[in-house]
């Protein structure tokens, strides 16, 4: 465990783009030093793949967003592998590539919304990453996803319904993530600092 806080010690010894670089290279040995994968996880439309994305390139970590990776993989975009070969066969699909993804080291993984609730992927998620479930009303959510075309678990009706219906379902999972960032009214920024926080105190 790290006995110092990173704040502290730049905010009293460094300022400026000194103060930038040294947080940044503080950062990334605090990573290697828990020697674990990141995994984001929860709702579709939370953030997950935008936030990871910056804060992957913040921490020099690779990137891997679960959803590109099937539709690469499938060349078919995640709305018409739903339609066209169906649920069992994404999940299915979702599976393979993120155990592969998790074989990484040094890597911050976006899961899509529904690949924690996978035992397998949870199970290893569990024990070879630290996980972090971000989180936020579902109004917000609903007003995100409105008329989005290209979810396809909200094509059977009314939205905000069908995301409560979901949330239900998986939020009892959720929980049992190593942490929760709740994102509501948090812009970026503020969400990675409180994921770098955890870290800290591990």
């Amino acid at each position: 465990m790290l006995t110092y806080d990173i704040n502290i010690i730049l905010e009293t010894t460094y300022t400026g783009k000194l103060r930038h670089n040294c947080e940044k290279n503080l950062i990334i040995i605090l990573l290697k030093h828990m020697a674990k994968n990141l995994v984001l996880l929860g709702m579709m439309g939370v953030g997950k793949s935008t936030i990871g994305r910056k804060l992957a390139k913040k921490l020099n970590l690779k990137f891997f967003d679960t959803d590109q990776i099937i539709e690469k993989k499938v060349q078919m975009k995640i709305i018409d592998i739903f339609n066209l070969k169906g649920e069992k066969y994404f999940r299915k699909q979702e599976e393979i590539v993120v155990l592969d993804c998790l074989k990484n080291n040094n890597s911050l993984i976006a899961l899509g919304g529904g690949g924690f609730i996978n035992i397998k992927i949870r199970t290893e998620v569990l024990n070879k990453a630290i996980s972090i479930w971000l989180d936020v009303d579902l109004e917000t959510l609903s007003k995100r996803l409105n008329n989005n075309l290209k979810r396809p678990l909200l094509q059977r009706g009314n939205n905000k319904k069908m995301l409560l219906n979901i949330y239900k379902k998986r939020k009892s999972t959720y929980k049992l993530a190593d942490f929760k960032v709740y994102c509501e009214k948090l812009n970026i920024n503020q969400i990675q600092k409180k994921i770098i926080n955890f870290y800290e105190k591990k």
